[in-house]
């Protein structure tokens, strides 16, 4: 438990290091981390996206070794507004600590991995409008329990170090915590009955579900997280900030996030702000 204790200022600590550290590379080496234009991804005919393969139901690969998923299905939907040819994309798996960096770099023109929108986070990059509002929920597979709050006193497991800690503290404050470092190991926990759920992203237990389906997400949500695409920064980029916001919203407008939320078995009833 020493690790629950120290999470909150761990996880500020670790982002405002990276954005020192970007915000230092950026302005040490301007011409080193220059990315494509709109007009240059155009006219190469083809978008180049940083995402999760290992992520469902956001990015994974099925049976075949395919990718898909939502945000798969997203990469997709704007490299047809921009290159006019859903199929003309080079996704480029990458970790979780990599998501800013290939853009920043200029490896990738867009990451859409999972991203949420941070304060740090868009001091040294830009983000786009959300495409969807990720949230913290719970697992089980304890069939007599049906909502968030029947587990007041139970044991509930929690990556070590994240901000779900938090927000299960502030709505639970009578249960257990118990901290894993793997979402493996909350499963054992599970399976062994030491805990009796486990507190994650909505989007990461939406996955869980599709693939143990003798677990079930409980009723009820906390807190808030907007997935964003990861954009370069600056004025150079004007117009591809523009198209990807624009089509975003008109994607959120017309359902059509909506719908593709829906498919992969992601809530879809609100994609407004709370």
């Amino acid at each position: 438990m020493a690790k629950l204790n120290s999470v909150s200022w761990g996880s500020r600590v670790f982002n405002v290091g990276w954005t020192v550290v970007w915000a230092t590379v950026l302005s040490l080496c301007p011409m080193a981390v220059k990315a494509d234009e709109l007009e240059e991804i155009q006219s190469r005919s083809h978008l180049s996206v940083a995402i999760k393969d290992n992520l469902r139901p956001l990015g994974f690969r099925d049976d075949h070794g395919n990718l898909q998923g939502f945000e798969i299905d997203l990469a997709r939907k704007l490299a047809e507004v921009i290159v006019g040819d859903a199929q003309a994309v080079e996704f480029t798996p990458v970790a979780n600590r990599e998501r800013l960096e290939v853009v920043i770099k200029g490896e990738v023109d867009l990451t859409i991995a999972q991203v949420g929108h941070t304060e740090s986070r868009s001091r040294i990059v830009r983000l786009s409008d959300y495409y969807y509002l990720d949230q913290v929920a719970l697992i089980t597979r304890d069939p007599s329990l049906e909502e968030m709050r029947d587990l007041a006193g139970d044991t509930i497991a929690v990556l070590n170090e994240s901000a779900t800690i938090a927000q299960i503290k502030y709505h639970l404050p009578q249960a257990k915590l118990v901290g894993v470092d793997s979402y493996q190991q909350a499963l054992s926990r599970l399976e062994q009955g030491e805990a009796t759920a486990f507190a994650g992203q909505e989007t990461v237990l939406s996955g869980w579900v599709q693939q143990y389906p003798d677990y079930k997400i409980l009723r009820g949500r906390t807190g808030g997280t907007a997935l964003a695409v990861v954009m370069p920064k600056g004025l150079q980029y004007s117009s591809l900030h523009r198209i990807v916001n624009e089509t975003i919203r008109d994607l959120r407008e017309s359902g059509w996030l909506q719908q593709k939320a829906k498919e992969w078995g992601l809530k879809s009833e609100t994609f407004s702000p709370q």
